[in-house]
């Protein structure tokens, strides 16, 4: 029988979450079944095991495996990936946001797992007039919260469900393009720092901007993990917003640089 073999079969289940982890991390994406090749156990004791550092933030459980949760791995996860990431700090963001609508308002809202929250936080709302390009915001919204629901066509990108091109609307196909505008757009994006709000797709960045453009007032919806990071394709400015809501305070340098451009901090 092969020593090192045996032995690693014997180790402590701690011991294997441990190196199970170490593993994710490392691979960034893997299967369950290659998981139990690797470590010589059962398909349903690696289960056991990520559901376990799932809870403990570990790792992300995904369908028939994991991918890990540091930063900077799979810059651009799928949606269901996201979904179960920074939850909390997104329903807080969520509410945060949900206070600055009022009702009657007309908003633009674009794709990403933190306007699916503010989608759910809008279910005391009425009368809204929503346009976004984020294809899962029907399905989650509260149809007594808005009085007329549009959805941007163009591309669409199944790995964050959302459509990407131009933001326009035609009263008739091939028809003049309507001027639309917003009171409020509500954008989440993928990083900030000291030179604006970015993201990792260029088809996206260039719909969030025009969003921008067509609003009174813009505010980026983002997560302390945002911060710090740039990202391929600039989406505005600092000052192209009006509010930045968070979870957290940013670093020093960042709070500075928001306050120089003249944009209000939430911190929900």
């Amino acid at each position: 029988m092969d020593t090192s073999s045996s032995t690693h079969r014997r180790r402590l289940p701690a011991g294997r979450k441990a190196d199970l982890a170490a593993f994710v991390e490392q691979a960034g994406q893997v299967t369950v079944g290659d998981l139990a090749e690797h470590f010589g156990v059962s398909i349903d004791t690696i289960r056991r095991d990520l559901d376990q550092l799932d809870r403990e933030g570990v790792v992300i459980r995904t369908h028939g495996g994991a991918v890990s949760a540091a930063n900077g791995q799979l810059k651009d996860r799928a949606l269901d990936v996201r979904l179960r990431m920074q939850t909390e700090e997104k329903e807080r963001i969520a509410k945060a946001a949900a206070g600055l609508i009022d009702d009657g308002a007309v908003i633009m809202v674009n794709a990403g797992t933190t306007t699916l929250a503010l989608a759910r936080a809008l279910r005391n709302h009425r009368d809204l007039t929503i346009a976004t390009n984020n294809l899962r915001i029907p399905a989650e919204i509260a149809p007594s919260a808005f009085r007329d629901l549009y959805v941007f066509g163009g591309a669409v990108r199944s790995i964050t469900q959302a459509t990407t091109g131009p933001v326009t609307f035609t009263m008739t196909p091939g028809g003049p393009e309507v001027d639309i505008r917003c009171d409020l757009a509500l954008i989440a994006v993928g990083a900030v720092d000291e030179s604006g709000y970015s993201t990792s797709n260029l088809g996206d960045a260039a719909m969030m901007s025009e969003m921008i453009q067509r609003a009174e007032r813009t505010a980026i919806l983002a997560d302390s993990t945002k911060f710090g990071r740039r990202l391929f394709a600039q989406v505005a400015p600092l000052d192209g917003a009006d509010y930045l809501i968070t979870d957290a305070e940013p670093s020093a340098d960042v709070k500075a640089a928001l306050a120089q451009a003249d944009v209000e901090l939430v911190i929900a």
